[in-house]
């Protein structure tokens, strides 16, 4: 039967082909379907067009392809596709071409085999899987064909097949994203079925957006198991969507809860919503739905919580955030509305950027005061100057210049102040890549890690690669695209799969680093493989390898060079790489002529492993080099300026002044001894001010300015922080020069912790940690010309030290609940907040302060006290979320849920039971309507006892009385009978 419908099917399979090179080959296929399917037949993922040496025709239901004068090279897999609107299928076909000279092996049918053969041995196989590790069971489970990937529109339908080999046949279990189908689905949203020749099929019906994701197909059976899996990837219907909207379910802004953060700052947004068929979710900031990027991430957690995590908020990101959830029974919704608290402000502050690729960018904002120094970020890396990153700083303007931008460089730009004071911006990079990865993806081992990338145009050459290395698709390695989407999937990850992966496009690439969190092997690294040696380079040597097939990637891993002179014992450190796996040294590298030898071991943070030496040996020849470089002059009108540098290796050069080149005079004096090179500009005037000395030789090329400054005073503004080094320097016209240091006009003279030092030009204060008490203003003089810091020490940020994740807490009402944290120092100050409120004592909540410890205790909880708390410092902040419910409170004794109470008039009676929490409320009811005390009834509460007394019964008190918790009642019969002489009646107390 087909489960499918009129999906493709194979009728009968293709037999294995053994011919003789130069003859016919014939391949046959047979396939039935409704409507007709197309079929065709590919070699290698490329199809075969009935031309040349090969004719594809169909007979009836069956499909073949005739390949005249074969060779050797058309033997492997043929494989014969069907696919029709309902579905698809495959069938695969092996050609063996032996050559004339060799013995032709006539296979026998399967069922002739020697028993000590596996069974089903000559079923068809994709070529992937045809090379068998000969020390594997042949009877494990194993795919011959792997499901596809699909793309479909919401609400058609998705299928899946794939088939299978094993010994017995294995059983097969689907799942998605990690979950059984049973657990997220209706049995009526899909169908799992099972067809002959070991085919097994998965539809999804009417798919939705939640049905979009990983399947994978887990085949198992007494010798082992195998895991495969698919994409697929549900795309919306506008006209669907918008339907949808009009019965959205109305909101009452009014009533959503707040939550602030600090600009900078992460928000989190976590909605646990619960259903069948699993609800589809939409998240919308002002009515608008968020889409995911670079600062907006939208999962599920493990705890099963839709979030939404929006990172490094800026004043925009205010506003109202919906969780919008609905399926097949109904819709609703979750609101808050956030806030975005900014500290110091800027007086501009960054604004966002858009640029094309290879371009250049430029950010730029303006801080209130010249003396405050900035610290630049990518998200949170911190960058430093260098050929990539320009970071200027004039007056209050500070800007940072990005050369040669990529698609990488596209993200979140932060500029801080040391307050904590920070203006944020987004740079969009435009070009090959709309859509680029994450910088960072954390997944358990046996998780699947999914990476979805967009390009601008179809058609473009695209390739995956995982630490370098091109990735091919395999059954646990998933490699699609859809038009102008890209997927790559690592089905049930180890922690081997851990690495950069890279997607390049073109001239373009975007890359995320992976990791597999698992159990961590502490044991040093394997060594590098495959050494190898290029000296093709003139004075140089290109050197290569590979990594371990056996190397761990759970801790940080670096690859280090080192040289050694033919002749010494000493192996010297060359070079220090994490990514790279090909390094070039260059002759200038090396600080003598001579042959050197190299090798390389890797090292991670449990040790480093072997050693492994190149196998030759290279001549390498340093070249010249700046041993001490020109350093700018700065003098009074009438004063010499002195100009000098040292060479690695003697040679001729030339000065220039403004590229005039300079002989020797009465005001120029050029001295050349043996390295060192000299110029003295005699008398010099104030028309020399800001002109430029350079220095050439053979290779070296060196410049400095020169400055011609009457008497000035300078002032500059200093921050520090307590415990950095504090280091205040000038630099004086002449070497000789005595200069006296003042801290708020009194001359200081040196003692421990300070030190006053000389050296050349150079004049330095150096005070090896910073306190509070270093404040002031320190004044250098020389020669009438002061400079002036002002330093000012402060306080280090507080940082909150424990715990470092945010908190979850379940409890129950009426318990005192402690919420506590531990600050980096005991004076530091911290806040707390409750749904973006800041909190302040009462009767039930207390706060305390205990050394390093700040506390918040809520005496005798209740279900208000829900919510999210947080603790914040001037640097850091830390997340506490609450759920109080009530605690399950039931009868204890009687145990019976009846009891009968049989008494006589006038009688004393007394109904009691024992609950399980002392402080839980009852509710008595006497024939359904809830008891009050009176003088003919009195209700008892003896800790955990509740009784209900009547001293005096009577035959009115006759009745049914219930005793009734929040979870559990019981039911008490009490009958109240007329006393007669000479007979007694009892009276039950319970």
């Amino acid at each position: 039967m087909d489960v499918f419908g009129g999906a493709p099917r194979v009728l009968s399979y293709p037999r294995p082909v053994v011919v003789q090179s130069g003859m016919d080959a014939l391949l046959q296929c047979k396939i039935g379907g409704d409507p007709r399917p197309d079929v065709f037949w590919e070699r290698k993922n490329e199809p075969i067009l009935s031309e040349g040496r090969y004719q594809v025709y169909q007979e009836g239901n069956a499909y073949l392809l005739s390949i005249s004068h074969v060779t050797t090279e058309d033997s492997g897999q043929y494989i014969c596709k069907a696919k029709n609107s309902v579905g698809e299928t495959y069938a695969a076909a092996t050609l063996k071409v032996e050559d004339k000279t060799q013995e032709v092996l006539v296979l026998p049918p399967a069922h002739q085999l020697p028993s000590k053969e596996p069974q089903g041995m000559l079923e068809p196989q994709v070529q992937q899987e045809s090379d068998m590790v000969l020390h594997e069971n042949p009877n494990k489970p194993r795919f011959l064909i792997k499901p596809l990937s699909l793309r479909v529109d919401r609400g058609e339908d998705a299928a899946f097949s794939c088939k299978l080999w094993g010994q017995p046949l294995p059983e097969v279990v689907w799942g998605k994203d990690g979950k059984r189908l049973n657990e997220i689905y209706e049995s009526a949203h899909y169908h799992v079925g099972q067809q002959d020749g070991g085919w097994f099929q998965l539809k999804i019906y009417r798919t939705r957006a939640p049905d979009g994701g990983v399947y994978t197909c887990k085949a198992i059976n007494a010798h082992g198991e195998a895991v495969t899996g698919a994409v697929l990837l549900v795309e919306p219907v506008p006209e669907i969507h918008d339907e949808s909207l009009q019965n959205e379910p109305q909101l009452n802004v009014a009533k959503a809860k707040k939550f602030a953060v600090s600009e900078g700052k992460h928000a989190k947004f976590r909605c646990y919503v619960t259903g069948k068929p699993k609800p589809e979710i939409v998240w919308k900031k002002d009515g608008i739905p968020i889409k995911a990027g670079r600062r907006h991430m939208l999962f599920e957690d493990r705890e099963g919580y839709y979030t939404l995590k929006v990172l490094y908020c800026k004043q925009q990101d205010a506003g109202l955030y919906i969780c919008a959830a609905s399926n097949a029974l109904g819709d609703t919704l979750s609101a808050v509305h956030l806030s975005v608290k900014g500290r110091v402000q800027f007086i501009q502050g960054l604004q966002d950027v858009e640029v094309k690729e290879r371009d250049m960018a430029v950010l730029e904002c303006e801080v209130p005061e010249e003396r405050i120094s900035t610290t630049w970020y990518l998200e949170d890396q911190k960058l430093q100057p260098d050929s990539k990153y320009r970071m200027e700083q004039k007056g209050t303007r500070r800007r940072l210049t990005i050369h040669d931008v990529g698609a990488d460089d596209d993200g979140v730009y932060l500029c801080e102040m040391p307050d904590g004071g920070r203006s944020i911006a987004e740079l969009a990079v435009k070009g090959t890549i709309v859509q680029k990865m994450p910088r960072k993806l954390e997944v358990l081992e046996g998780e699947n890690a999914a990476f979805c990338v967009e390009l601008e145009e179809e058609d473009i050459d695209v390739h995956w690669f995982k630490d370098g290395l091109l990735l091919h698709e395999s059954h646990q390695t998933i490699i699609k695209y859809f038009g102008k989407m890209h997927i790559l999937v690592f089905v049930n990850t180890s922690y081997q799969d851990s690495g950069t992966i890279t997607l390049v496009a073109g001239r373009s690439k975007t890359s995320c680093r992976l990791r597999v969190k698992g159990q961590e092997v502490h044991c040093p690294p394997a060594c590098p493989v495959g050494v190898k040696m290029s000296s093709d380079t003139i004075n140089g040597v290109v050197l290569s390898w590979d990594p371990s097939p056996n190397l761990q990637t759970t801790t940080k891993l670096v690859y280090l060079l080192e040289r050694q002179e033919v002749g010494s014992q000493e192996w010297q450190k060359c070079m220090r790489t994490e990514m790279a796996t090909t390094v070039e040294v260059v002759g200038d590298s090396v600080p003598y002529e001579g042959n050197y030898r190299f090798r390389i071991c890797c090292i991670n943070k449990y040790g480093h492993s072997g050693h492994v030496e190149f196998p030759k040996v290279v001549h390498l020849v340093p070249g010249p080099k700046i041993k001490t470089s020109l350093k700018n002059a700065m003098v009074s009108p009438g004063d010499d300026a002195l100009f000098s540098i040292e060479l690695s290796t003697s040679m001729i050069g030339n000065w220039f002044l403004n590229s005039t080149q300079l002989k020797d005079s009465e005001s120029l004096s050029i001295s050349h001894s043996k390295n060192q090179h000299s110029l003295i500009i005699r008398n010099v005037s104030e028309i020399y001010n800001g002109a430029e000395i350079t220095f050439i030789a053979n290779g070296v090329r060196d410049s400095a300015m020169l400055q011609v400054e009457g008497e000035r005073n300078l002032f500059t503004d200093l921050c520090f922080t307590v415990g950095d080094p504090i280091v205040l320097y000038c630099e004086v016209s002449n070497p000789l020069a005595k200069v006296h240091w003042f801290k708020n006009g009194v001359e200081l003279q040196r003692k421990d912790g300070l030190n006053i030092q000389s050296e050349g030009n150079m004049r330095r204060i150096v005070i090896q940690s910073a306190e509070v008490l270093h404040s002031g203003a320190y004044t250098c003089q020389a020669r009438g010309d002061t400079i002036t810091f002002s330093v000012d020490v402060e306080e280090p940020p507080v940082m909150i030290v424990d715990p470092k994740e945010d908190v979850h807490l379940d409890r129950h009402v009426l318990e005192e609940i402690v919420l506590s944290c531990e600050l980096s120092r005991s004076s530091g100050t911290a806040h707390w907040y409750k749904d973006g409120l800041r909190i302040k004592e009462s009767e039930n909540i207390r706060m305390s302060c205990e050394g390093p410890y700040r506390r918040l205790t809520i005496l005798c909880s209740n279900k208000e006290d829900s919510g999210e708390y947080v603790c914040e410092t001037a640097g850091d902040s830390v997340f506490f979320q609450l759920t109080i419910t009530e605690p399950l409170v039931y009868i204890l004794s009687p145990t019976e849920s009846e009891v009968e109470v049989v008494v006589c008039t006038s009688e004393y009676v007394e109904l009691a039971c024992e609950i399980s929490h002392a402080e839980a409320e009852v509710f008595w009811f006497r024939d359904g309507v809830e008891v009050d005390e009176d003088e003919g009834l009195a209700l008892e509460v003896d800790g955990s006892h509740r009784r209900l007394v009547i001293p005096c019964a009577s035959m009115q008190d006759s009745g049914e009385y219930i005793c009734e918790t929040a979870n559990s009642s019981i039911l008490f019969l009490l009958t109240v009978e007329v006393k007669i002489a000479g007979k007694h009646s009892h009276i039950y107390i319970v």
